[in-house]
């Protein structure tokens, strides 16, 4: 025991001497020796432990805690004191040593300083002392709020608090419990406001998260479970202070009514309840607290505003003056409709009232009321008080605005709160309901209709909803059922408004007397002196007047000013803004008084006062139609629309009223503006769908505004309209027929359209505009011929629209479009030269000469050369029968030069003339140069200078259009490119997208040999409108002038393709490129010329005298085997070359003769009309004999007429004279194989020795001079074949085996050495017999050419097999046109081979004419 005295002696000095190391090595040597030591522990150098370190040795380890902590060693002196503790846990020197510890570190154990300070304090109080225990509260409330954290401070605050053991012993030393409650609360606000915030942040980020769901949420999961209201509650329980009392009441009444938004509806009652009952108290105290007045108005749920305490609104008023509500409810107190009584004077100023609510007047409530309505925008009340000011006001679209609005803000609350509101409820839909019945009526009577019904279903007996569906029905004229709702409201309120409802019904229903007598007893009842009583008054006077005049309908019962003229009168006098009443006046004046003044002028005042007067605005507006102020119309008709009362209620019995739609729909045709008419007509048809006359203005309507195939639809239900309605009469049916004819013109179908016109003018025959239209129609209709290529069409149609124009001009000469259709159908016969002989000329003459001073077609004459003299001599010469092509052209120029004469005061018809003229006479310049001469030669440019100078005064009178500056630049191009260009480039910057005018110019500078400019050009235009042919047929020339023959082909063909059928330039091209490829290509098919011909067919309509290219039809004609048209063609060619020879003996056009006489006799020979193609034939040769004309083409000539006469001779039998031409033929070919194979054939024939024998030396000769010649070696092999020489048939044998593998051969050269060579195989035969000489001849042929059909044929016959039948069917198939030249016999034949009944009569159906299918078919 002495050692361990020793040592903390020891270590009390080591303390003392600060020598802590020493101290805790002595501490730990008492500590081995008894472990339990205190002090070796806990030693804290003061007087009091020296004491007990003399008393008590057991407690002598106090010393190492201190040593380590002195050592900064705090977690191993943190344990030296825990461990002195558990040895006496009610010792204050450990706690002591050990909160000290803690107050040394700043909060880093701040936790376990808690639990410390909390034990130290009590063993000082158990010690009775305060000043200690007060000190170590205060230490360690300041080391918290200092170094903590707000939860840490919070924390440390809470040992202060009333609950604790702490604060009954420290009372009066410490803070009071309010200001402690009051520190953790405002730190409880701010953790909440800081978490709520958080978890808002984190969650909105989620996917598919709605930043309202995520905020209620987070909001009920932090104040469900927050501590603030029982901290507000504590809070006012303990403070002494009023001020701070209420405040936190208000913070607690704010934060329950914040929680009460966001708990589950099953929550909501307990809490609701509690909310209440705390704003409820705060009322009453009369407390500034608006939420707490907000919740007290605005849930009690009356069904009548009178139920409200009207003490508790002025208090609410005086207590928030400047609030919205309160300047609403202000408003509301002092107006008329306010159930309250006002306030005297005397009260006012017994309550300080009389400066601040002086007398408002009506209009300063009604701006005070909207200005607090504004404010207090989601106050139930604000909305349910101003509803009904609307109402009274007769403000029925804003009642109804605010209504809405009040049913939006009374579900959004009920859903808040979980109360059921249903008064509130049910007395905003009546407000809405009342709104809407008034409210464009009957637009939203079924909406009203629904807010009553559902009203009644749980208030039967509510007056206002009783009232409103009678209203309702008498509105739907279901007057039975109104008056029984009527009545049901009577029964609860003696109101005479509801009687003289209800007594109206029964004058609606028929029952004029009884509904006299009842309203005439009900106008004692209505002497009030306000606005409402005056009005009402008067309407009951008015429906007395109805009454009595729907009672006497006869006109001197009408008539009598005593009778229902006086009750009118005295509505008026009861009140003047009673606009029914002037309707009624309106009608009188009109219809008996014989005054339209006044009628109008009662018309018009009663629309001025309600554009429900319908009655009143169709008679009005019918006036001002009648006077043509449209404008006038129009607002009538549109105010009517806005009023709502021309649409039937859905369901209703009632019918719309559609004049108002449809006097819209014509004012605004009128005005051209198509698309609001098309809407005005359809919304009269839907109210009115058999209305005739709307139906026709939606058709006009969608005719001028481009939908034809609508305009034709709306048109024709109008006939059917016609045809049902029999019995009407339709005055206007001829101007349907004259509309739909239109129609039919747009949409291009001019034949019913021409009918159409024809059958209106037969019933109204002096209808200028249809005869025009007629004109017009037959004129396009004639184009549109030429376009589609019915030239002969085009010609019959040109030649009646001048007969029509003959009629027409009797009684209007001077008409522009006369004129010009005139000139147009003119100008057709030029498109169509071929049927010129159509031309009705005696009509034409006497038209252009009738009812006209000669002297207007010298315009331009001293340029052109066409003037009235012109007119003359074709009159005088119409007995001489003057060419019709060249009439029919200068016609066209003087109907155009006479059309300019009738437009002179119309500026922009005279530019239009004067355009017109300008093509017409480059169509003449045109024509001369395709040799359809209207004049000599030296004057071709006479008329391409006129078209100049007409172009150009349309450019004076109109130099903004494109076209016009597109023409000058075509005509100029000859004459001057530098004008040509700029009259371009300026159609161009008018309008850049027009393709014609950027080929036009590309053309120019093809001419100009501009190559990339003029391809550029090409391409802008293509890339325009990749439809415009020109375009493409200026490519094609582009890439013909740079050799590319192939790609300007395929340009040109891709021109006509997709061409019309008037350009003749596009024909031509085509079809020359065409005939050249064929000819350079190997292999043809009929298929390739058909086309071609086709297009050169239409060019030979167009332009007759184009012989040239008649000589190119005829020679595709003979290609497609036409052999008649060809020779009928080429006679024709002959005649006219022959006659223009004999003109002007150029030897160009002998040579021209000499070849298309070659040609004759050629087509002749094919036709079998041998002697005719000999003639030909030695003509053609006559004619190529002089020297003058030797050249590559003559021997052409010479060769096709020596082959032609040979043949046709031969045919004729005249075998010397066949072979005579055939020599001829090979003297100037010098021994051409081919006609050497011609020859031998006829020597062959001729049948004497010697000549068979020269056959035989002149193919040994062809063979040995042409080895590879195919026709000489077969011709070889059926000599030998029928000489019986095997010699040569062995060496014919070899020749044709390897010939047939030659790839040059075509396929029918194909087919006849395998024929030549199946045949040696019968005859002669080798070691293996015939059958398998002739099997293994056929297979060798079919797997050499097993595309080609022979083969298979051969095959075929030899096998029973029915595979090489099939197998020649389908190769047959695919060699006929377009894929090969086989014609319909091969394929009859083909099909009659495979010995199936569908394939024989397969080839019967193909090629009847022939035997074998019907053969065939017998067999089956």
């Amino acid at each position: 025991m002495s050692g361990v005295k020793a040592s903390l002696r020891a270590a009390k000095a080591a303390l003392d001497a600060n020598k802590y190391q020493d101290a805790i090595d002595q501490a730990k040597t008492v500590l081995k020796t008894d472990s339990n030591n205190y002090h070796a522990y806990t030693f804290t150098p003061i007087a009091p432990v020296l004491a007990v370190i003399r008393l008590t040795t057991a407690s002598s380890n106090v010393f190492l805690g201190r040593a380590l902590e002195k050592l900064d060693q705090n977690d191993d002196s943190e344990k030296a004191y825990i461990a002195a503790i558990g040895i006496k846990a009610k010792d204050a020197l450990a706690w002591q040593g050990l909160v000290g510890l803690y107050e040394k570190q700043n909060g880093k154990k701040l936790d376990s300083y808690h639990d410390a300070a909390i034990r130290l304090a009590e063993i000082h109080m158990n010690e009775n002392d305060k000043i200690r225990c007060q000190t170590v509260v205060h230490k360690y409330t300041g080391n918290a709020q200092k170094y903590g954290s707000r939860a840490q401070y919070k924390h440390s605050l809470e040992i202060l608090l009333p609950t604790t053991t702490l604060y009954d012993y420290l009372e009066g030393r410490i803070p009071q419990p309010a200001f402690t409650y009051s520190k953790i609360a405002d730190i409880e606000e701010v953790e909440e406001k800081e978490k709520i915030n958080t978890e808002i942040g984190q969650r909105r980020t989620r996917l598919g998260a709605k930043i309202d769901q995520v905020t209620s949420e987070v909001k009920r999961e932090v104040l469900e479970n927050s501590p603030l209201e029982s901290l507000y509650e504590n809070i006012i329980d303990w403070t002494h202070d009023d001020e701070i009392r209420r405040q936190y009441e208000e913070r607690l009444l704010q934060h329950a009514y914040d929680t009460l938004i966001v708990v589950p509806t099953a929550k909501k009652a307990v809490k609701r309840k509690q909310v209440q009952k705390m704003a409820q108290g705060l009322v009453i105290l009369k407390h500034q607290f608006l939420l707490a007045w907000t919740i007290d108005l605005e849930w009690k749920d009356v069904a009548d505003i009178e139920e409200m305490d009207a003490g508790l609104l002025r208090e609410f008023i005086a207590l928030f003056p400047d609030g919205g509500l309160s300047k609403l409810l202000r408003g509301f107190l002092d107006s008329d409709i306010s159930p309250f009584p006002k306030l005297t004077e005397s009260i006012q100023e017994q309550n300080g009232e009389s400066e601040d609510n002086s007398p408002l007047s009506g209009d300063d409530k009604l701006i005070l009321m909207t200005e607090g309505m504004e404010e207090s925008s989601s106050s139930i009340l604000a909305h349910r008080i101003m509803g009904l000011m609307y109402l009274h006001l007769e403000e029925h679209e804003s009642a109804a605005a605010t209504a809405r609005q009040g049913l939006q803000r009374l579900s959004n609350e009920s859903d808040m709160s979980g109360l059921a509101l249903g008064n509130l409820f049910d007395a905003t839909r009546i407000v809405l309901g009342r709104a809407l019945v008034q409210f464009q009526a009957p637009r939203h009577h079924p909406e009203a209709m629904e807010l009553f019904e559902n009203v009644l279903h749980h208030k039967p007996s509510e007056s206002s909803a009783l009232i409103g569906i009678g209203l309702i029905l008498e509105e739907q004229e279901e007057y039975v059922n109104a008056i029984e709702f009527f009545d049901r409201a009577l029964k609860r309120s003696s109101d005479p408004k509801i009687k003289a409802e209800a007594a109206w019904c029964k004058a609606l229903n028929g029952d004029s007397e009884t509904s006299l007598h009842e309203l005439e007893a009900c106008l004692p009842n209505m002497q009030g002196s306000d606005t409402r009583a005056k009005l009402l008054r008067s309407q009951t006077l008015y429906r007395v007047g109805m009454c009595i005049w729907s009672r006497e309908t006869s006109s001197e019962a009408r008539k009598n000013r005593q009778g229902a003229y006086a009750w009118f009168l005295a509505s008026l006098q009861a009140d003047l803004n009673y606009a029914p009443a002037y309707t009624m006046l309106g009608i009188y004046y009109a219809d008996y008084g014989r005054d339209r003044k006044r009628a109008r002028k009662c018309f018009q005042k009663a629309f001025e006062l309600s554009s429900s007067e319908v009655e009143a605005a169709e008679r009005l507006a019918l006036s001002f139609a009648k006077s043509g102020e449209w404008d006038l119309v129009e607002i009538v008709a549109q105010r009517v629309v806005e009023s709502g009362k021309v649409r039937a209620a859905p369901g209703s019995k009632k019918k719309g009223v559609s004049w108002p739609f449809a006097a819209l729909g014509v004012v605004q045709l009128n005005n051209q503006k198509y698309p609001q008419s098309i809407v005005s007509f359809q919304s009269a048809l839907r109210i009115s769908p058999e209305d005739y006359h709307c139906w026709v203005g939606l058709g006009e309507s969608y005719h001028n505004s481009g939908r034809y195939i609508a305009a034709t639809k709306a048109f024709e239900h109008a006939q059917n309209l016609e045809k049902t309605y029999k019995d009407s009469s339709f005055k206007d049916s001829w101007f349907l027929k004259y509309m739909l004819a239109n129609v039919k013109r747009e949409l291009g179908q001019y034949d019913d359209a021409i009918a159409a016109y024809q059958e209106v003018l037969k019933s109204r025959p002096a209808e200028f505009g249809v005869a025009i239209a007629l004109l017009q129609s037959l004129v396009e209709g004639a184009w549109h011929s030429i376009a589609l290529g019915f030239f002969g069409r085009a010609a019959d149609a040109a030649s009646e629209a001048i007969n029509v124009a003959k009629s027409v001009a009797k009684e209007h000469h001077e008409s522009f479009n006369l004129w010009k259709a005139v000139g147009d159908a003119c100008s057709i016969f030029t498109f169509a030269s071929a049927y010129s002989s159509r031309l009705p000329i005696q009509v034409l003459l006497s038209l252009l000469e009738a009812d006209i001073d000669l002297q207007v077609y010298n315009i331009l004459a001293e340029i052109d050369g066409i003037s009235d003299e012109t007119l003359q001599t074709l009159i005088q010469s119409d007995q001489q029968a003057p060419s019709p092509l060249p009439l029919s052209m200068r016609a066209a120029i003087l109907a155009q030069k006479r059309a300019i004469h009738a437009c002179a005061n119309d500026i922009h018809a005279r530019a239009v003339a004067w355009y017109n003229l300008g093509w017409t006479e480059h169509r003449a310049h045109v024509c001369c140069q395709d040799g359809l001469k209207t004049e000599s030669k030296q004057k071709l440019l006479k008329h391409l200078k006129a078209s100049v100078q007409a172009f150009k005064r349309a450019i004076e009178l109109e130099a903004g259009n494109a076209e016009f500056w597109n023409s000058l630049g075509i005509v100029t191009t000859e004459l001057n490119p530098k004008v040509s260009q700029h009259s371009f480039v300026r159609s161009l910057y008018l309008n850049d997208k027009n393709a014609r005018v950027w080929t036009n110019l590309g053309t120019l500078y093809l001419i100009q040999n501009d190559v990339q400019l003029a391809n550029d050009a090409y391409i802008r235009a293509q890339s325009s409108d990749p439809d415009y042919a020109q375009a493409w047929l200026g490519q094609g020339l582009l890439a013909m002038q740079m050799g590319e023959v192939n790609e300007a082909r395929k340009l040109f063909a891709h021109a006509f393709e997709i061409a019309d059928s008037s350009s003749p330039m596009i024909k031509r091209q085509f079809a020359m490129s065409t005939f050249d490829h064929l000819l350079s290509s190997r292999i043809s098919s009929m298929t390739s010329a058909i086309q071609p011909l086709f297009a050169l067919h239409q060019l030979r309509s167009q332009v007759s005298a184009d012989f040239a290219f008649q000589h190119l039809l005829s020679l595709f004609a003979e290609r497609v085997g036409d052999f008649g048209d060809a020779a009928a063609t080429l006679d024709l060619v002959a005649s006219n070359l022959e006659a223009e020879y004999e003109t002007s003996e150029s030897p160009v056009l002998l040579m021209r003769f000499a070849l298309a006489k070659a040609d004759l006799s050629r087509a002749q020979l094919a036709e079998r009309e041998f002697e005719a193609a000999a003639e030909n034939a030695e003509t053609a040769l006559n004619l190529s004999e002089e020297e003058d004309v030797k050249n590559e083409a003559r021997q052409k000539i010479r060769l096709s007429a020596h082959m032609t006469a040979g043949l046709a001779y031969y045919y004729q039998g005249t075998m010397n004279q066949a072979i005579s031409m055939f020599r001829s033929a090979l003297e100037e070919t010098q021994g051409d194989p081919d006609i050497v194979c011609l020859l031998a054939q006829v020597l062959w024939a001729k049948g004497g020795d010697e000549e068979r024998s020269v056959a035989r030396e002149q193919l040994f000769d062809c063979v040995e001079n042409h080895p590879g010649h195919s026709g000489a070696i077969i011709l070889l092999g059926v000599i030998a074949v029928l000489d019986d020489d095997r010699d040569t048939i062995e060496a014919v044998t070899a020749d044709l085996e390897g010939l047939r593998d030659r790839d040059s051969l075509t396929a029918q050269e194909q087919s006849k050495v395998a024929e030549l060579l199946m045949t040696i195989s019968a005859l002669f035969p080798g070691e293996e017999g015939q059958d398998a000489s002739e099997m293994s001849q056929a297979t060798a042929t079919t797997m050499l050419a097993p595309s080609q059909p022979h083969g298979w044929s051969q095959l075929a016959g030899l096998s029973e097999e029915s595979y090489p039948a099939k197998m020649v069917v389908l190769t047959v198939t695919k060699a006929c046109p377009p894929g090969g030249n086989l014609d319909a016999n091969d394929l009859s034949k083909a099909y009659s081979g495979t010995r199936r009944l569908d394939d024989a009569q397969r080839a019967v159906m193909v090629a009847p004419w022939t035997a074998q299918g019907w053969e065939a078919l017998a067999r089956r």
